[in-house]
């Protein structure tokens, strides 16, 4: 920018707007510029599927399912898969109900009839001969379940989701 002109726009931004603009001054020497401020990378926004996979990571460290689920049980005999069963069963509830508190969708007397006025239409599965018309009701076959509160514990940002059980490897 040419003195003179740096010198009118200085006088007249004084004379009409009480202070030197900001290039001007910086030009002239009267302030730094700062440096431009790079934005922090966002950090990935949670999916539904981290949530299930931490879930999962949960019931694998306190019940070891994801284990025994991926276990061949064809060759161990009834009672030794039941003995098994017992355990994870135990621990696994405990697990889910410390993060996630359920509720049946139809709090009713399972292979009772029971009517569906006041039912969410997407929180029943109709079974059967079901017409064209949505009945008022039916034989209850399962109350279903409903999160009414999920508290799960915040994502580590350095951890990668997908992992849901480190290897273990012991050091001697």
């Amino acid at each position: 920018m040419g003195r003179i002109a740096l010198a009118f726009r200085s006088f007249f931004a004084i004379l009409f707007g009480g202070r030197l603009p900001d290039e001007v001054a910086a030009t002239l020497g009267f302030i730094r510029k700062a440096a431009p401020v790079k934005a922090a990378p966002l950090a990935a926004l949670p999916t539904a599927s981290d949530g299930a996979l931490q879930i999962l990571s949960i019931l694998q460290r306190d019940s070891r399912l994801v284990d025994f689920l991926m276990e061949d049980i064809a060759s161990y005999s009834d009672d030794q898969v039941g003995a098994a069963v017992r355990g994870i069963h135990g621990q696994a509830r405990e697990a889910l109900s410390r993060y996630v508190r359920l509720q049946p969708v139809i709090d009713g007397v399972e292979g009772v009839f029971i009517k569906t006025t006041g039912v969410d239409a997407g929180a029943v599965k109709w079974l059967g001969n079901v017409p064209a018309k949505t009945p008022a009701g039916g034989t209850l076959r399962h109350k279903g379940w409903r999160a009414e509160k999920v508290d799960l514990p915040a994502l580590g940002a350095k951890r990668d989701s997908s992992v849901v059980a480190p290897a273990e490897i012991e050091v001697e």
